[in-house]
């Protein structure tokens, strides 16, 4: 027991004789395991909120100009609105609703406002659940859901400029109905000069959602027709061109800094050691001990930097959902344990090499060190 005290100890002076180069090199590795659990924690809660929103719209069928992308802010007006009223009149279906999406850019934000028919739009899932005040009636309103509402400090009455028009906020819905901001239809149509044009449908159907979808592709041809669960499917990081190669880069960035940290101290602390390092093996240390004691050394420094980049990670994501809940942050327990598992597989391999040098030195050279 008292060996096994002393031997921590040990450890721990060392660390401890440069503390300020040991601090660094924890603060560096952490940012690591900050970076990947953020940027894989931001990627995911983007999806897994566009795909709630999605569904919450309440529609079993999507209807897109043909090449359209899976991401509706990369829309097009380019199909006519008078489509939904063809569509309605197909057998089976419920409620149509044309959706002219406009994109605005706030506070550094990409915020996605729907131009709609309030009455067709909210037929689609039996309405909008308001928290306050209520659908729009004039051209100048618009109707904010909580979260950017919360964000952006709006309540009915506020005054909130989105594409270089003001508009009134006349209600503050519970988010997870597609947009973040809904205005009239014709409102839209003016701003984005596409007068009599929509950028996609959203179709609900009485139950049988594949009929339906075979009725639209064969009664609107030159459209792309997918069902909601479809569409759904494919939102996913793996769809987004560059994302995963971008994640995976950030990955081997954060493995090279552990590397090149571990190593660049530990080779440091042998190094200015040698003579420490003679005294243990002339009182019977073997090389494996040595060995074993600078990875433990290097170990514990990975370990401190997993708990100070978890710590980071909690406080950023904290920050976040009371900052601006628009961004969500999603960070599964696997990623987690990939985070800790490269920390600790970084710290290893930088360690290896300092471990081997300091086992292999001879006891007589390493007293005779000045």
């Amino acid at each position: 027991m008292g060996s096994r005290f002393l031997y921590w100890r040990l450890v721990w002076n060392n660390l401890g004789v440069r503390p300020l180069r040991s601090t660094l090199s924890i603060v560096a590795m952490s940012l690591q395991v900050f970076l990947i659990l953020f940027i894989v924690g931001f990627t995911g809660g983007m999806m897994a909120d566009w795909r709630t929103r999605s569904e919450g719209v309440g529609a079993d069928i999507i209807v897109q100009p043909p090449n359209s992308t899976i991401f509706f802010a990369f829309s097009s007006a380019v199909m006519s609105d008078s489509l939904a009223d063809k569509i309605a009149r197909l057998p089976g279906v419920a409620d149509v609703s044309p959706v002219l999406i406009v994109n605005a850019v706030g506070s550094g934000n990409l915020v996605i406002i729907y131009g709609v028919d309030y009455a067709r739009y909210a037929a689609l899932s039996n309405g909008f659940k308001f928290l306050s005040g209520g659908p729009f009636t004039a051209s100048n309103q618009v109707i904010a859901d909580d979260l950017i509402a919360h964000s952006k400090h709006l309540k009915v009455g506020s005054v909130v400029t989105l594409v270089d028009h003001q508009f009134v906020v006349s209600g503050i819905v519970q988010h997870g109905k597609g947009a973040r901001f809904f205005i009239p239809l014709p409102t839209a149509q003016y701003i984005q000069n596409a007068q009599g044009r929509a950028s996609m449908f959203y179709v609900r159907s009485n139950g049988d959602t594949e009929a339906v979808r075979a009725e639209i592709v064969k009664s609107v041809p030159g459209t792309k027709v997918q069902s909601m669960a479809e569409y759904l499917s494919l939102v996913t990081s793996t769809n987004i061109p560059g994302l995963n190669p971008f994640i995976n880069s950030f990955i081997g960035l954060g493995v090279a800094i552990s590397f090149l940290v571990v190593l660049m101290t530990m080779h440091t602390l042998v190094l200015e050691r040698t003579r420490e390092i003679g005294i243990m093996k002339a009182l019977g240390f073997s090389k494996l001990e040595v060995c074993g004691l600078i990875a433990v050394e290097a170990l514990v420094m990975a370990g401190l930097a997993i708990v100070c980049g978890l710590a980071l990670t909690g406080v950023v994501y904290v920050v976040l959902l009371h900052t601006a809940p628009t961004l969500p942050v999603m960070i599964g327990p696997m990623w987690i344990a990939r985070a800790i598992a490269l920390t600790i597989l970084g710290a290893m391999a930088g360690g290896l090499y300092p471990a081997i040098r300091a086992a292999a030195s001879d006891p007589v050279d390493a007293l005779a060190y000045e």
